[in-house]
């Protein structure tokens, strides 16, 4: 069977964006692949984080997971950090990785920004322990954003350059997947802006942890145009709002953009937004209730986590030792 890879940070906040454009897809995806979900929390420390914080927030992902349906019966459900076979795989994969191909990389040009002299090593190398997080596990597909294509096609060139400089076909070249109508959720108050954990306005995003109440207040609250809505997609063209909250109810109802404006075409942002709200609600309020519980359990939580990276520690243990074989490293 095909092994998925993939992960999310343990930032805080896991949102609309992160459930439908990764977690939904990946419940899905748990019948047909052999798949392993992590939390990156060693990704996380290429900004600064209160410890205490960094754990809650990585139970936090874990309820969702949990609670979004993915089932730790079938799947890996472990924390990157607890397996450190992903930190010695990405200093072997540095080793033969040009800074040509991380100077290419644009989100640590978006990140670091004016500051780039003063960014750490661990961002400016964020790529490269991506890459060993996937092949140290020989992914065969990894569910990915938009934004982060660059990242997973730096993963097939290392892996190509590995394979090519030990003389192998070890590592297999990493697919990705990139599904669903809403793979690029964007702000309920901005529509040209991605949706965002770190944005300062709550009312920018919905939380996967809010209740229903909170979470039509917000839907209405979204921001919009005068205008009714258009009964054809070519109208959604320069109106970035109603472009997302259509986006959003195709997603949620696994439909398409085409089929939302032919049914909503003419009507007020209002109407719209009652039916948005009533979905929304459905669709996420059971999730919020179920993450809520599993956070009052963290010893349930923590056991979860223990079993996956016992699980995922053995995969790892075993391709090391034969990546120590190829590279020439001894190991007693």
């Amino acid at each position: 069977m095909n092994r998925i890879f993939s992960g999310v940070q343990p930032t805080g906040n896991l949102h609309l964006g992160n459930y439908l454009g990764a977690i939904r897809n990946w419940v899905e995806l748990q019948d047909d692949y052999d798949c392993i979900f992590c939390i990156v929390d060693l990704h996380a420390l290429t900004l600064p984080q209160d410890p205490e914080g960094l754990r809650g927030h990585t139970r936090e992902v874990t309820a969702a997971y949990l609670a979004a349906g993915i089932d730790p019966e079938k799947c890996i459900i472990f924390n990157q950090s607890s397996v450190p076979g992903h930190s010695e795989l990405a200093w072997l994969f540095a080793c033969i990785t040009p800074l040509g191909w991380l100077n290419r990389m644009t989100q640590f040009k978006e990140k670091a920004g004016k500051h780039r002299e003063n960014a750490g090593l661990g961002l400016y190398a964020y790529p490269v322990l991506m890459a060993a997080d996937i092949l140290l596990y020989k992914a065969t597909h990894v569910p990915v954003g938009e934004d982060q294509k660059q990242h997973l096609e730096l993963s097939r060139d290392i892996a190509g350059a590995f394979n090519r400089q030990y003389e192998t076909d070890y590592f297999p070249l990493p697919e990705p997947q990139i599904l669903g109508e809403a793979t690029r959720v964007m702000s309920l108050r901005d529509g040209s802006n991605k949706m965002s954990k770190s944005d300062p306005s709550d009312y920018s995003r919905i939380n996967m942890t809010d209740d229903a109440d909170t979470i039509a207040l917000k839907v209405r609250r979204a921001r919009t145009d005068p205008e009714p809505l258009p009964d054809t997609v070519d109208g959604l063209e320069g109106r970035p709002e109603a472009a997302n909250l259509i986006g959003i109810y195709a997603a949620l109802t696994r439909t398409t953009r085409a089929d939302v404006v032919a049914a909503f075409g003419g009507k007020m942002f209002s109407e719209f937004k009652d039916a948005l709200a009533t979905v929304a609600v459905d669709t996420l309020g059971p999730i919020g209730a179920e993450m809520q519980r599993l956070l009052a359990e963290p010893g349930l939580v923590d056991g979860v986590l223990h079993r996956g990276a016992e699980r995922a520690g053995e995969i790892a243990r075993h391709h090391l030792s034969e990546i120590h074989r190829i590279v020439g490293l001894l190991r007693p």
